[in-house]
């Protein structure tokens, strides 16, 4: 019930991936790591915490050991979540409404997001003396602002026959207000003006997300499911964070790195597919005035544990599930495998995770897809292969990936927490 309660707040505080770096920062601050400046020379010490924010969306901190070429483990995680992203010029006047043009982001599920308060997070640019240098603020709007109305039965009278085609543009947009005969289409720049107390005119831009305003909540008859927006990827950043701050004194170096636009394939600046990963322990080993032999070093003995939600057995869809491998909520952190190595790992890689699971007495199960249906991918992979080091994903079991709100077990994410712990120790 802990890990539950502890998770959904992390969750409420983070509604745009701009908002995970800044509670991740809080939390780091707050316990001593000590801040650094993405291109900026580093003067590091042996035993020293460090955190470095990029591009606002991206987080990496780190602890050193005293033989930091020795014992190298990185826990990754993503900062983004399936949803809907505000276009620009996003107020529209439509038959006497206020709607708000936005575009889908990732593989979200769209008939989860029908009829639901929404809200709008995220980073907004404005202007500034320096044409280079915009002034960006993180927002929040924190309050029910929008919905998606549903088409009514009477209108679409076999919808419960043959389901919900929806189109993406004429059926998710959103509707924000009631407007009057003289108001237009600027009615959402003023709205998001008043928000920031400053003038329409000096809003250049906007990275904006659309979330739920509902909070999460633990259901079950003894309270032990976890129903809540964003606990993919949540579950796994939140499980990193815990683990680089409980880490203690290391021979080596410990790094929780957390890449945002998984959601859309990583390969962005601030994503699993960019050089930042690889920048990072380059920085690192400058810092401690080593050599490229020191990281050379620390990668081959090093070694990936990405941390990404699983799919979890649904009681009404089993034959979805593979034959044999099919973790179900509850069961404890999933290591996941897939011949197409769409998810990190080898037998060396998954006997690792086994071993330490074992030791600590941590409960775990395994994952595949059904030979017949394709899955998903997640950033470990492609973390790995920019580095030449071993890894494995592993992550908690969900229902309804993917949708406006998913299902998981609390004592799963008590399990995760605990491996990752284990892990970055």
């Amino acid at each position: 019930m802990d890990s539950a309660k502890a998770l959904w707040s992390f969750i409420a505080r983070c509604p745009s991936p701009y908002h995970v770096v800044a509670a991740g920062v809080a939390r780091l601050r707050t316990a001593g790591f000590s801040p650094l400046v993405w291109g900026e020379p580093w003067q590091l010490m042996p035993g020293g915490s460090y955190y470095v924010p990029v591009f606002g969306s991206a987080l990496f901190a780190f602890r050193v050991g005293e033989k930091p070429s020795q014992g190298l483990r990185v826990a990754a995680a993503h900062t983004d979540f399936p949803g809907f992203r505000l276009k620009p010029r996003a107020g529209k006047a439509q038959e006497g409404y206020g709607l708000v043009n936005v575009e889908p982001y990732g593989g979200l599920i769209l008939s989860s997001w029908l009829d639901r308060p929404l809200s709008l997070a995220g980073q907004v640019a404005l202007r500034s003396d320096d044409p280079f240098a915009p002034e960006l603020r993180t927002v929040d709007l924190a309050r029910p602002l929008l919905t998606i109305p549903r088409l009514a039965i009477h209108l679409n009278r076999e919808v419960n026959e043959k389901g919900e085609k929806l189109d993406r543009q004429k059926d998710m947009t959103p509707v924000a207000a009631l407007l009057a005969a003289e108001e237009g289409d600027g009615f959402f720049p003023a709205l998001l003006a008043r928000k920031l107390d400053v003038a329409p005119d000096d809003i250049l831009a906007w990275d904006l997300n659309l979330y739920p305003v509902e909070d999460g909540c633990t259901l079950g008859f003894s309270e032990e499911l976890i129903s809540s927006p964003r606990l993919d990827n949540l579950s796994g950043v939140k499980a990193c964070l815990d683990g680089i701050l409980t880490a203690g004194a290391t021979e080596g170096l410990r790094v929780a790195a957390l890449f945002d636009h998984e959601e859309v394939g990583s390969r962005t600046k601030q994503g699993a597919a960019s050089d930042l990963l690889p920048e990072l322990l380059a920085a690192i080993f400058r810092g401690l005035g080593g050599s490229g032999d020191d990281r050379a070093a620390a990668l081959a003995g090093g070694f990936l544990l990405s941390v990404d939600a699983a799919h979890g057995l649904h009681p009404g869809h089993a034959d979805k599930a593979d034959p044999t491998n099919r973790p179900r909520l509850g069961g404890g952190v999933v290591i996941k495998q897939a011949a197409s190595q769409n998810y990190v790992g080898d037998a060396a890689a998954q006997a690792v995770i086994r071993e330490l699971c074992r030791t600590q007495d941590i409960p775990c199960q395994t994952f595949a897809n059904r030979s017949n249906i394709p899955g998903g991918s997640t950033l470990g992979s492609i973390a790995s292969a920019r580095l030449l080091l071993r890894g494995q994903d592993v992550g908690v079991p969900l229902l309804a990936m993917h949708s406006a709100r998913e299902t998981m077990a609390a004592a799963d994410q008590d399990a995760l927490e605990r491996l990752v712990k284990a892990f970055l120790a």
